[in-house]
């Protein structure tokens, strides 16, 4: 079981990360470098630093006022084995897990025929918003939880 994740950084009470009160990881690594984004030092595979997914779990579970964890980036999805089992922690407590990503939906589901962690990821969460953002253009930032109007707010449980 892959018990380290490497992370950019955490913000441990966010509330633009998805609904309610939210604990949110920011993994490091992403291959899709969108111009404009706003974490781009997430982007290098090289950055951040490991941290144990059961310290993760810990800080989490410290204040019982949250609603749920949000995944973001980098891309949560280059590194699923990890934010899976995080991820079952958390649900196990009742709580709420949303998913940012890259990839859109379809990309995900094409990537869970290779990659069983990437299907189990997706099968826990609750929401997906997905896709690139998308600065010329697309980029509107009066959407919810989202920095282009490409981005979707899926609710996973729809989609089971």
């Amino acid at each position: 079981m892959a018990s380290k994740l490497k992370v950019s950084g955490i913000i441990e009470e966010s509330i633009v990360d998805g609904p309610g009160l939210r604990f949110s990881v920011f993994t490091q690594g992403c291959p899709h470098c969108c111009p404009g984004c706003h974490n781009p030092g997430t982007h290098d595979f090289d950055g951040g630093y490991e941290m144990d997914i059961d310290e993760i779990f810990r800080q989490f579970k410290a204040n019982p006022l949250l609603s749920g964890i949000t995944f973001t980036g980098g891309e949560p999805f280059c590194q699923p084995e990890p934010l899976y089992h995080l991820g079952k922690k958390v649900k196990a407590m009742g709580k709420t897990i949303v998913l940012f990503s890259g990839y859109t939906w379809e990309q995900l589901i094409e990537k869970s025929h290779q990659e069983i962690y990437v299907k189990q990821l997706l099968s826990i969460g609750d929401i997906l918003i997905d896709g690139p953002f998308i600065e010329e253009a697309l980029k509107d930032l009066e959407l919810l939880f989202r920095g282009s109007s490409n981005q979707r707010i899926i609710e996973l449980k729809n989609c089971k």
